[in-house]
């Protein structure tokens, strides 16, 4: 008799990292389709644009563990920089069966702004979804002005560098505890 998983399964931790795998990439980028494209309707077919192409965007991902290693990112973020200390965010997706976790996207949050601190950030911004200006501000960032991007409306926010310590690990990340089942 096989060992088998209940059909059911969800793995309790999220290992939250920046992608340092092709396969991680991939499946980040295939999400963002998702997301973007399939379900939001914000793009034809790709999201993808010119900060994608630039060498020093970082792709961050939520990975699900399975047996204590990355076996699906259920979440991610990218994040550039733009000139002398000032980083941006953006396209940030939690798939939609892990919207329930309770922390995917504060915790790609937390490592975005973490990490970019760590590399030199004295500000960082993004242009957030209205749905999504509470979580942003519960995790101690402002609003700063409405703008429409790609014909939708927006806030351009930006976090408050004092409640997001460098994080000198970003490869590591940081692994995230199941509040309620997916």
């Amino acid at each position: 008799m096989w060992c088998e998983l209940p059909l059911d399964y969800r793995p309790t931790e999220v290992r939250v990292q920046w992608a340092s795998n092709p396969w991680m990439q991939a499946q980040a980028l295939r999400l963002r389709r998702e997301v973007f494209c399939a379900e939001q309707g914000v793009f034809q077919d790709d999201d993808l644009d010119a900060i994608d192409a630039r060498p020093d965007t970082r792709l961050l991902v939520a990975c699900a563990d399975l047996a204590g290693l990355p076996d699906e990112v259920v979440g991610t973020v990218r994040i550039h920089p733009e000139g002398e200390g000032l980083w941006w965010g953006s396209r940030l997706a939690v798939a939609t069966a892990w919207r329930r976790h309770g922390q995917l996207g504060s915790g790609l949050i937390r490592l975005a702004v973490g990490s970019a601190h760590a590399l030199g950030c004295t500000r960082f911004l993004a242009h957030v979804q209205p749905q999504n200006e509470a979580l942003f501000r519960r995790l101690h960032w402002q609003t700063l002005d409405e703008v429409q991007i790609h014909g939708l409306p927006h806030r351009l926010m930006q976090a408050d560098l004092a409640h997001y310590p460098p994080c000198h690990t970003p490869w590591a990340g940081l692994v995230l505890a199941q509040r309620s089942r997916p």
